[in-house]
């Protein structure tokens, strides 16, 4: 009974705390979508190319209403999430965006990001691409500043897979069960002058 105790106290103590897992999540999350938003208007028109193109794109209808919803999204729902109002009903869209993103641009790739040949994760493209890092490396090395190059960290082979596009839809699953997190949100607070429960 005592431990039982113990733990009811440990969980009561938590609560003051509940609000900092959404805010970690949501101040994550934030930069990396108003980024992917800000990247897809800054070259709209060669952003809509690759959506709306069907040989070397994703082949889209629509392609630049189908931008403009996934920028704007990304970005301004980013944005909102910084600062924790509307959370759960932007999240809403993020997800649903970070879904099309997994399942139409990256799956083809399977699920890692960066290409690790050593990761049981690997497949035939990442596999493959042990050797062109190695060739890319013996290149540089001959003819680069490869200590230069490599000064602020390995070089890599982007694989594309949808390991990122999946832990971000997972993560704002999360907001949409959880909020924006108590004392840590602008939602908080209008619920509670509101008298409802958030």
């Amino acid at each position: 009974m005592q431990l039982v105790k113990l733990y009811q106290q440990f969980l009561n103590g938590l609560k003051v705390l509940e609000g900092l897992a959404p805010l970690a999540l949501r101040l994550y999350l934030a930069p990396v979508l108003m980024q992917a938003g800000y990247n897809k208007l800054s070259n709209f028109s060669d952003t809509a190319a690759w959506f709306g193109n069907p040989d070397w794109g994703l082949g889209l209808p629509f392609p630049e209403l189908m931008v403009a919803l996934a920028a704007g999204t990304e970005f301004f729902g980013g944005a909102l999430l910084i600062i924790g109002l509307g959370t759960r009903l932007v999240a809403i869209p993020l997800a649903f965006t970070m879904f099309v993103a997994a399942f139409s641009v990256h799956i083809q790739n399977g699920w890692l990001a960066i290409a690790d040949p050593s990761s049981w994760l690997a497949n035939e493209q990442v596999l493959a691409s042990a050797e062109k890092l190695a060739k890319a490396k013996e290149i540089l090395q001959t003819h680069g500043n490869y200590e230069w190059l490599t000064s602020s960290g390995n070089l890599v082979i982007l694989n594309n897979g949808i390991e990122f596009a999946i832990t971000y839809l997972f993560m704002l699953l999360a907001l949409i069960f959880v909020g924006g997190g108590r004392y840590t949100s602008v939602d908080y607070y209008i619920a509670k002058r509101n008298g409802v429960t958030s």
